[in-house]
């Protein structure tokens, strides 16, 4: 029973650590990633109380070495999903009536765990499996989970906080209950922040989850299970299976408790469920939630006032961190004719300087793709462009898969600005340029918001304060995270909520009270302190 009105600590971004040369964090990486590396685990189900180990495994391999195995995972069958589900619904009455500030402690230890003893693991299993270099793995497994955890917390209290009015005759009360059912987390390989939070928003605020994890993201899912488990999430709370996606989730679809789902993935995928959850709308319990961030075709524009150097770095930071495997990773870039020559020149120089290889050697900026379906999508596209009359490689355009998924970083420049890869989501390393005639910068404009059918992210460069607010205006639905002179990615947790429209998603907003709000359901309480014994009102007298 609450004793008081408790304040939660008050939510800070987690420093980046530098991990620079005999630093105590890169010492405590590299010796995480040797032993993980030499090691190999076996990850069950977890299923309520039960790790079960089906027998039916998968090999868990690394991008840039992708002969090594690292460890496997069990699949699950039908009768597994059924049975997460029902631990699911066993576990919710508990979970839902546990006092806010107890389930606040548990993910506020989770995120303290993560910045102490699980860091080096956490990064080291994300460079291993997922293939992100040391700053990469930092950026996202360790501070950007960490900032999600905390802010979460205070999220929640500001929700909670927000009653409505009253006065001496009436009080209103307004109660954040979670969702009446079970809520589906499936969650995406590039982000190992994205993989914790969208299981444990959804817990936080009372709600018991089904968590699939990405196949390709099982390692340092691992490490996030046994973070929430010394954290104290109680068994049954969050579930985690592997296996066939598509069976899985018609299992789940299929369940008359099905209450939401929080999907970070493709496009084509997220429709689908939209199509299977709408086609069985008149069986659930209740309206599910859709929440979900899909993909990008992210655009980086260039006034003709724009620094030089300041865009070309904008360019090889935006499309090639993590190989340009991120939904907001900049895969389309349009610069003015007058300064194009040189930012063409610091392009090359920049892109010729990237060392590519093995994470485990920190002076790489550049390592594999995830699989080797990503690898084979990416070098057709890559082969197109060199037999394409309209396209030209200008820098990369290499590729080799014999040892690990690598591809080179690759900037194609394009006469056509409908060119296939200025629309197509390609999910690697990879930008297309398409130069502009000065004068046609509102044009230009119109053409960025006209040529994709995503809307996550972009960027504005230019130092002149009229054609910025320009941009801003002709680009207000082309964009829901909208950069102005820098990269379009590299969102912060409580400083700038992350989220878009069109086919990017249901624009929700990871890293904000939004998107929380979406796993309660209200309910309005009113209590009259006077009650009415009569039921005559004054204009029924004479």
């Amino acid at each position: 029973m609450l004793k008081g009105f408790f304040h939660v600590p008050k939510a800070v971004n987690e420093p980046v650590k530098s991990y620079a040369p005999n630093s105590a964090e890169k010492a405590n990486v590299q010796a995480a990633y040797k032993e993980m590396w030499n090691s190999k685990i076996d990850v069950p189900l977890y299923i309520g109380s039960e790790e079960i180990r089906t027998g039916n495994t998968r090999n868990m391999t690394a991008p840039h070495d992708h002969k090594h195995i690292v460890g496997t995972y069990h699949l699950a069958e039908k009768t597994h999903i059924e049975k997460a589900i029902a631990n699911a619904l066993e576990a919710k009455t508990k979970w839902a009536n546990l006092a806010w500030e107890q389930r606040a402690a548990i993910f506020l230890k989770a995120a303290e765990l993560i910045a102490g003893p699980y860091r080096a693991k956490i990064n080291a299993a994300t460079m291993i499996a997922q293939s992100k270099n040391i700053y990469q793995a930092e950026i996202d497994a360790s501070c950007e989970l960490i900032d999600f955890l905390r802010y979460n917390v205070e999220f929640m209290t500001q929700i909670y906080n927000d009653q409505p009015k009253s006065d001496s005759l009436v009080w209103n009360r307004l109660e954040y209950r979670p969702l009446e059912g079970f809520v589906y987390a499936i969650t995406p390989f590039n982000f190992t922040a994205i993989a914790a939070n969208l299981p444990a928003s959804a817990a936080m605020m009372g709600n018991v989850v089904i968590w699939k994890p990405s196949d390709s993201q099982v390692f340092s899912a691992k490490i996030i299970i046994d973070v929430f488990k010394e954290a104290g999430v109680p068994d049954g709370v969050i579930n985690v299976v592997f296996g066939d996606a598509q069976m899985i989730s018609d299992t789940i679809f299929s369940s008359r408790d099905f209450a939401g789902v929080h999907f970070t993935g493709s496009t084509h995928v997220f429709k689908d469920i939209w199509a299977k959850v709408g086609s069985n709308i008149h069986h659930y319990k209740t309206y599910p939630r859709i929440v979900g961030e899909t993909g990008g075709k992210d655009f980086i524009v260039a006034h003709p006032s724009a620094n030089v150097k300041q865009v070309a770095t904008g360019i090889v930071r935006g499309a090639f961190e993590f190989q340009g495997q991120k939904c907001s990773a900049a895969s389309r870039a349009y610069i003015p004719q007058s300064l194009w020559s040189e930012v063409k020149s610091q392009l090359i120089f920049d892109v010729k300087s990237l060392k590519m290889g093995s994470p485990e050697d920190f002076g790489n900026f550049i390592t594999a793709v995830i699989h080797e379906g990503s690898f084979d999508k990416l070098a057709k596209y890559i082969d197109q462009a060199k037999a394409d009359s309209d396209a030209e490689i200008i820098v990369g355009g290499n590729y080799d898969k014999s040892v690990g998924y690598f591809v080179e970083p690759t900037v194609i420049v394009t006469t056509n600005p409908k060119y296939t890869t200025m629309e197509t989501e390609l999910f690697g390393p990879v930008i297309t340029i398409y130069v502009y005639e000065d004068t046609k910068w509102a044009d230009t404009l119109i053409l960025v918001d006209e040529t994709s059918d995503y809307a996550l992210t972009g960027a504005v460069f230019s130092q002149d304060r009229y054609a910025i607010e320009e941009a801003t205006i002709a680009l207000q639905n082309a964009a829901g995270n909208f950069y102005v002179n820098d990269k379009p990615t590299g969102a912060v947790v409580g400083m700038q909520p992350f989220g878009g429209a069109r086919a990017s998603g249901t624009n929700d907003k990871a890293g904000s009270a939004l998107n929380l709000l979406r796993w309660v359901s209200p309910r309005t309480i009113k209590e009259t302190f006077i009650t009415p014994e009569d039921y005559r009102y004054p204009f029924l007298g004479e």
